[in-house]
């Protein structure tokens, strides 16, 4: 059965949309059902059914969430749905020579109110650093990593 993979993109400048294009072209069809949605048209309600989300998003400002995703992120921590049937994955986008102090801090603020919520994180978050590699080549690596510990992780939970 393909694992179906919700990937909700937070960016600013076009780079975690990017991103997430190449995660779907690379891997959507190998036995993954990808759909990718900016979180400028969704709110809490994506989670009502649960699955497998991958949070995408870049940092912006001070440690900013991206202005089209700060809808999103603010009715999470209003309204503070349960997500105890969520499992997610995380790609922080960010540049640290820059801004190290605050170096991915929205990737970071999502993975803290989802784990609030109940909300399951599988692996290791990927945190980029513009400066060093090209994003959508590293995240594409570390997906594939990170599909099979999501098939595990379902495996276990079924």
């Amino acid at each position: 059965m393909d694992l179906e993979l919700n990937i909700l993109v937070g960016t600013q400048t076009g780079v975690a949309q990017l991103v997430a294009q190449e995660i779907e072209l690379r891997l959507d069809g190998e036995g993954l059902r990808i759909k990718t949605r900016l979180m400028d048209d969704i709110d809490a309600t994506v989670f009502k059914n649960g699955g497998v989300f991958l949070i995408c998003t870049s940092t912006y400002g001070q440690g900013d969430v991206p202005d089209g995703a700060r809808p999103f992120y603010d009715e999470l921590l209003n309204s503070r749905p349960n997500l105890s049937n969520v499992r997610y994955g995380l790609i922080g986008l960010g540049d640290k020579g820059t801004h190290a102090a605050t170096f991915c801090f929205a990737a970071k603020k999502f993975d803290k109110i989802l784990g609030e919520l109940g909300a399951v994180r599988i692996g290791e978050p990927l945190f980029n650093d513009s400066n060093t590699e090209l994003p959508e080549n590293e995240a594409a690596q570390w997906m594939e990593g990170w599909i099979v510990l999501c098939r595990t992780e379902l495996a276990q939970t079924t």
